[in-house]
């Protein structure tokens, strides 16, 4: 599918988004193995939400839709998970489909190292591409039996589980995916687990496992995990922050905008995108703070701004890697040059979304230069029409379509469907705050 989106001559309104997708996959998996039912409200939508539910499911859990709730707020969607404990997840009798969610695999690679059964991890062709050594190496470590193609790299992952040992583990990069299913693995290991970070990354899973009553100790960036039985918690999830990046910076870039997100999770870990913006000289602030739950929240503003270039690199990059691609939109609008490295993360994404961003920019009118770790980005005075593609990727098809709305001229986005993923609202909320009079922003799908 493609859309072709106009230029709108204002952007105002007030939006609402879907729950954070970190800690929706993190809630349902983690009450899962709890000794006790939980609620989760306000998930994650979309396919990568649908792949956890149902590899849990092939588990033996049982997750079901429920109407009648406290836990969340009038409307809002919420399932019920009676947990089976550390040790009653059932064999698969099929194999456990991720789909095209890295961190459904990865998480549940961890949670299977733990069992004391032979299960089968796959996906899609795209998530199947995808390297996951960095989990297979420690979890072989601590004992796992894992077979995969590519040298035991990549999916189908065959894990045979059970009897894990503690270990001590550096991570190469800063990962929270890895991190997250190291410490997973380790409720189930015999003697602690120490994971070392080089740097910090999202910490959704620690919050939830120490809400939960895990023995998970913190010295600096090193993370301590003793075998634990958890409690059932129920969540009620915030809205998810890389949802709210797509409005933030079409709301900063356009000239005439005003754009209020509200409910967001703004986890200091998460909220990357927020400094990196205000580096740029973005009129983004914070109001109605509070939090909820282990969370906190608030309702973020942003508004039409004057942005410079500035420097992505180091520590602040596995707290917006995600962000990454739209934030490169918004240099190549911004007065000066960008730099971002430290990044070759994105190499190995849905998408290698350094290529993919540089491609669909150039072909708006940016000058971008691809680096291996990153790219460089010289802002321009405006971007023009053109036709880009998402590859696959749904946040380059959200990215490409930010683009479209501060563009001159119409921009057409090939495989905007992948939008789907993690967003299916996208393409009305981009249509609901775009003012353009007779002229709607989205004039085509097909």
């Amino acid at each position: 599918m493609q859309q072709v989106i106009g230029s709108p001559s204002r952007l105002r309104g007030a939006i609402s988004l879907p729950g954070d997708k970190s800690i929706s996959q993190r809630a349902f998996l983690l009450n899962a193995i709890a000794e006790g039912p939980a609620h989760v409200s306000n998930p994650c939508v979309g396919d990568d939400r649908e792949s956890i539910l149902r590899c849990l499911q092939g588990l033996g859990v049982s997750i079901v839709p429920c109407s009648r709730c406290a836990v969340g707020r009038t409307g809002e969607e919420c399932f019920e998970i009676r947990g089976r404990g550390l040790n009653g997840l059932e064999e698969p009798a099929d194999v456990l489909d991720s789909g095209n969610s890295g961190t459904t695999m990865r998480l549940l690679a961890g949670l299977l190292s733990g069992q004391p059964f032979l299960s089968v991890l796959s996906g899609d062709s795209s998530l199947r591409s995808r390297p996951m050594d960095r989990v297979v190496q420690p979890l072989v470590e601590m004992g796992a039996r894992i077979m995969g193609r590519g040298g035991d790299s990549r999916a189908p992952l065959a894990i045979r589980g059970g009897d894990l040992r503690g270990i001590s583990y550096t991570l190469p990069v800063a990962s929270a995916q890895v991190k997250s299913c190291l410490l997973i693995a380790g409720l189930y290991a015999a003697g602690s687990s120490t994971i070392l970070q080089p740097a910090a990354s999202r910490d959704h899973t620690e919050r939830l496992l120490r809400a939960m009553g895990a023995d998970l100790q913190e010295d600096g960036l090193a993370l301590t995990i003793s075998p634990s039985s958890l409690a059932p918690v129920d969540v009620r999830v915030p809205g998810d922050i890389s949802s709210s990046a797509f409005w933030l910076v079409a709301a900063c870039c356009h000239p005439d905008a005003e754009v209020r997100i509200e409910g967001v999770g703004v986890n200091p870990t998460r909220a990357g995108v927020l400094e990196v913006l205000r580096s740029m000289g973005a009129e983004v602030r914070l109001e109605n703070v509070r939090e909820e739950g282990d969370e906190p929240v608030a309702d973020i503003v942003a508004q039409s701004s004057e942005l410079v270039g500035t420097e992505v690199a180091g520590d602040i990059v596995p707290q917006v890697i995600d962000e990454l691609p739209v934030l490169a939109v918004a240099a190549s609008v911004a007065r000066g040059t960008t730099v971002i490295r430290d990044a070759a993360e994105l190499r190995v994404k849905e998408s290698d979304r350094i290529r993919s961003t540089v491609n669909g920019l150039t072909a708006l009118g940016a000058i971008v230069e691809e680096r291996p770790d990153g790219m460089v980005v010289q802002g321009v005075s405006n971007l023009t029409s053109g036709r880009t593609a998402s590859d696959g990727d749904h946040r380059i098809a959200m990215a490409m379509a930010v683009a479209g709305l501060i563009s001159r001229g119409d921009t057409v986005v090939s495989g905007a469907e992948a939008a789907g993923v993690s967003y299916p609202g996208f393409w009305d909320v981009l249509e609901s705050i775009s003012e353009s009079g007779d002229r709607p922003a989205v004039l085509e799908a097909t």
